[in-house]
């Protein structure tokens, strides 16, 4: 059975059940909470989405936040797109109803999400 997210809305989420109020890395069927990045709270930088990358997955969504504030190197993209993942970045909202849609395609799909802003 493919992740679900439940739930989204500013500053928490519900996947699988669990609900969780600090940014998350949905990949394989695990959570990662919270999801503390290096390159700042505002920022996705390459260093910060190591694991994602060195997982691999057909497609990786990035959420921005409620409002798509946060930031996308572009040396992060590059990074993902240099191994084959496409890469998918917009508010929260819109990639949490993404990354549902494609899980239950069956796609394997990650997912990066900031939970405010």
């Amino acid at each position: 059975m493919a992740t679900r997210i439940d739930e989204y809305r500013f500053g928490l989420i519900t996947i699988d059940g669990a609900t969780y109020t600090d940014d998350v890395v949905v990949l394989r069927g695990r959570v990662r909470c919270p999801w503390r990045r290096t390159a700042g709270g505002h920022l996705f930088a390459s260093v910060d989405l190591a694991e994602v990358i060195a997982s691999r997955p057909e497609i990786v969504l990035l959420g921005r936040g409620y409002l798509g504030m946060v930031k996308v190197a572009e040396e992060a993209v590059e990074a993902l797109e240099a191994i084959g993942c496409q890469v998918v970045t917009g508010c929260t909202p819109n990639v949490v109803r993404d990354f549902n849609r494609l899980a239950a395609e069956g796609h394997d799909v990650a997912a990066c999400l900031h939970l405010t802003c």
